[in-house]
């Protein structure tokens, strides 16, 4: 296959497919949080079902995503997007024609799988395609667009919600998917990594969807249904798939995730900051939106818009960190960004119905927005340096996984810390009191992740892999696709910290990095 040029045509249909087939799923991701609360007053949805309609997602997403960058290596890397695309588009029909809550969670369940598919092998197929030279161009392209997809999801889902419905919000992705759909078969051209060989760990991913599911259903349906047989059950066989896919992991010729690549201090650190630092910022993103419209009476479009200054400073200041993260180490901004990030959370607990959005809300938003740009490139960038290099595509799909995991647990866990069970969700009082204590908790958090880092991430561990490549240490200067519901991934700085063009299993498992 001919290598293809940034300024190409066919080039440029190459980048286009992979950014509105990834830029689908991760507006998805953000506009369903704006939509959360009329979907739940349209479908009668109890607390517990509004979780389960973020966490079906995230939940299949997070436990296939590693599947799906393989078999898209192995079995083609074009084929699976669209079978990915499909799924989703498919499922997003679903979605729209839901009529209760429980036929949504289920499609739910389906678009997480589609996304799985889709994801990675967006970001597989322009590694996979462009010529190296083009491939750092191509990716930052990737990543800014795509960026720029996740900051429209609130306002695009607001004014859908406000103007036509909820379901309005997930049929946008029939036209996108069959375009794209459409457009791969005619443009993208297909490939596979010759060097992928061995069984698929579909028992690895298995037990892993079921502890995360088993678990899950135990921390949401707790409150309700107290400590019965079911319950416990449900934990119990949580635990227990957790404990076999650790055991299947360390058995596995082929594992999905490879248990050796914890044995790195470093690694192993970055990814415990990250799930900390990621439960906190997934626990804002849940219930601000639904705080603002429900406590402060905001429209769905003005909550939506409301923490847009987060992705603008994440646009203009994260590739600033990376090279400040280059430069002192990557320490420093990993204790304080989080420690940040924390006092603009507390400063949100003093927001109250009747406030006014620039002398109560802003400020807030705007400290929390720069903390985050002090962790999301350089914990991408630790997890990349950590890790060895042919692990890189690995390091990077974990911890996106651990990231959506720790998105998973803090829409479980904060809504029962705040006594928002039941219907007090949709009660303006109650909200107000719940946001305020799930604040203190996401803070705690925080500053938890900013404490970890200080005591055990190491300043030059940024050095380390291009020592190890016998080359100068070069700055993590890159654009991000700035999403929350996971690590970012970076443009240029894979190619840097990597020494050169991506690596299959890299864009096989890199490419998930999305936020919901």
């Amino acid at each position: 296959m001919e290598e293809l040029a940034f300024g190409s045509r066919a080039g440029r249909w190459v980048l286009a497919v992979a950014v509105l087939g990834s830029g689908m799923a991760f507006l998805d991701g953000t506009v369903v949080n704006v939509a959360v609360p009329k979907i739940g007053e349209d479908l009668h949805a109890s607390t517990s079902s509004l979780q389960w309609i973020l966490n079906g997602y995230q939940l299949t997403l997070a436990s296939l995503i590693l599947l799906g960058g393989s078999l898209g290596d192995r079995n083609g890397r074009r084929r699976i997007f669209q079978i990915g695309t499909g799924l989703f588009t498919v499922a997003s029909l679903l979605c729209a024609a839901a009529p209760t809550a429980e036929a949504l969670i289920g499609a739910r369940f389906v678009q997480g799988i589609g996304g799985a598919l889709l994801t990675p092998g967006s970001l597989a197929m322009i590694e996979a395609t462009f010529r190296a030279q083009d491939r750092p161009r191509a990716i930052g392209a990737w990543s800014g667009l795509t960026g720029v997809s996740t900051a429209l999801g609130p306002l695009v889902g607001g004014y859908l919600v406000s103007a036509v419905s909820w379901r309005a919000v997930f049929l946008i992705n029939l036209p996108i998917g069959a375009l794209v759909i459409v457009a791969a078969a005619r443009h993208v051209p297909e490939t596979r990594d010759p060097t992928a060989h061995g069984h698929l760990d579909v028992r690895g991913a298995s037990l892993a969807a079921l502890g995360l599911a088993g678990i899950t259903y135990a921390l949401i349906e707790g409150p309700g249904r107290g400590f019965s047989a079911l319950i416990v059950a449900s934990a119990a066989v949580g635990v227990a798939a957790f404990a076999a896919f650790l055991a299947v992991e360390r058995r596995s010729p082929n594992p999905m995730m490879p248990l050796g690549i914890f044995s790195s201090r470093q690694f192993s650190a970055a990814n415990l900051v990250t799930f900390v630092v990621y439960a906190a910022l997934g626990g804002f993103f849940f219930l601000t939106v639904s705080f603002l419209q429900i406590s402060l009476g905001y429209s769905p479009v003005a909550s939506g818009a409301a923490t847009l200054p987060v992705t603008a400073l994440m646009l203009a200041l994260s590739a600033r960190s990376g090279a400040l993260a280059q430069r002192i180490g990557p320490r420093i901004p990993l204790t304080v960004g989080p420690l940040v990030v924390a006092v603009g959370l507390l400063m949100l607990t003093g927001v109250n119905p009747g406030d006014s959005y620039l002398t109560s809300v802003l400020p807030g938003v705007v400290v929390f927005g720069l903390g985050l740009t002090l962790v999301v490139s350089p914990v991408t960038a630790t997890v990349l340096a950590a890790a060895d290099a042919r692990h890189a595509g690995m390091a990077s799909g974990i911890n996106n996984a651990v990231a959506r995991v720790a998105s998973l647990v803090a829409v479980a866990v904060l809504p029962l810390i705040g006594g928002l069970t039941g219907n007090r969700f949709y009660q303006p009082a109650h909200m107000t009191h719940g946001f305020h204590v799930a604040m203190i908790a996401c803070a705690i958090l925080a500053a938890a992740g900013g404490v970890l880092a200080w005591l055990t991430i190491s300043d030059d561990v940024l050095e380390a892999e291009p020592k190890r490549r016998g080359q100068p240490p070069v700055a993590v200067s890159c654009d991000y696709s700035c999403s929350v519901a996971g690590p970012p991934a970076p443009a240029t700085a894979l190619d840097q910290v990597t020494g050169g063009g991506l690596p299959s299993t890299l864009a096989g498992s890199a490419g998930s990095q999305s936020h919901t």
